[in-house]
């Protein structure tokens, strides 16, 4: 997987979660993982179990040294029975300030995390970077480290404004750098059953079906739940976690077996049939699919 960025600049889209899903994947099937939190909320932090970091994110970008990150490595809290818990370079509060530091230096403000995660990525067979929800220096560093980005969708309105904006940063990067990082495509996460989710998982079918991976990630509370208890999903016994750990498992090999995007050179024209009428109560037939939402709608 190399160093995968999971980004979008929308907030509530569960970017963490998905993080956090692909981590866990990535311990059952004995992977090495690494998770750096960027996010100065440490949900991801907290998520792996770990609630007392004295070393963190922040410090390593306070250095601008090469191989920094090694300094802040901890196992996280995760006790699998087999495989390997992954790793984490935690975050804290205090990086939302250090964002606002690293806008002063004129040289190195962009890519401190990537000079950071040199000689550190190596040792790991997946490195998952877990950005904030916005489109920052926290975020622009992630996605000049990043080999690759996993854009995170959910079906709702505005969704394809946050997909649009994030391909459009990731291009301008990748100008910047012999055409890296590449798009490994958009997840879509949250997939409700209602016609409304239906509606806007098809408009991102239609606007960027060529980059959507499969399987989307179905709205479990058991997702939820697993991060709030510092658990992975595949460890959680309760109704819907071992789907839901299903779900990601065949994400984490989707993601292994497709190949980049290339950088995006131009995007396509939103089309959006806002005329239909819309009933957000009413429920679909799972087995019905994508389909059935069109036929509806």
């Amino acid at each position: 997987m190399g160093i995968l960025a999971v980004v979008n600049q929308k907030g509530g889209v569960g970017k963490t979660t998905v993080a956090l899903g692909l981590a866990s994947a990535a311990m059952i099937r004995g992977r090495r993982a690494l998770v750096v939190d960027m996010d100065p909320q440490a949900n991801a932090t907290t998520g792996l179990g770990v609630f007392d970091a004295t070393t963190t994110i922040d410090e390593v970008l306070a250095e601008d040294r090469a191989g920094a990150a090694s300094a802040a490595v901890r196992s996280s809290g995760w006790e699998p029975a087999v495989g390997h818990a992954p790793d984490l370079v935690p975050s804290s509060p205090r990086l939302a300030q250090r964002e606002h530091q690293l806008a002063t230096d004129p040289i190195g403000a962009q890519d401190r995390l990537r000079v950071a995660l040199d000689g550190l990525a190596d040792r790991y067979d997946d490195v998952i970077i877990d950005c904030p929800p916005s489109l920052g220096l926290l975020t622009v560093n992630a996605l000049f480290a990043a080999d690759r980005v996993l854009i995170v969708a959910e079906p709702a309105a505005w969704s394809l404004d946050g997909v649009e904006q994030i391909l459009r940063n990731v291009r301008r990067i990748a100008d910047r750098q012999s055409g890296r990082p590449d798009v490994a495509g958009i997840v879509v996460n949250r997939l409700g059953r209602t016609r409304d989710a239906g509606y806007w998982f098809a408009q991102l079918q239609e606007t960027h079906g060529d980059l959507l991976l499969e399987p989307a990630i179905s709205a479990r509370a058991a997702v939820t739940e697993a991060a709030a208890q510092s658990m992975p999903i595949h460890l959680l016994r309760r109704d819907g976690a071992e789907e839901a750990g299903d779900q990601f498992a065949a994400l984490a090999r989707a993601l292994d077996s497709r190949p980049a995007a290339d950088a995006v050179t131009s995007l396509p024209t939103q089309r959006l049939d806002l005329t239909a009428e819309l009933d957000r109560s009413d429920v679909v037939a799972p087995a019905a699919g994508v389909a059935a939402f069109s036929r509806e709608l």
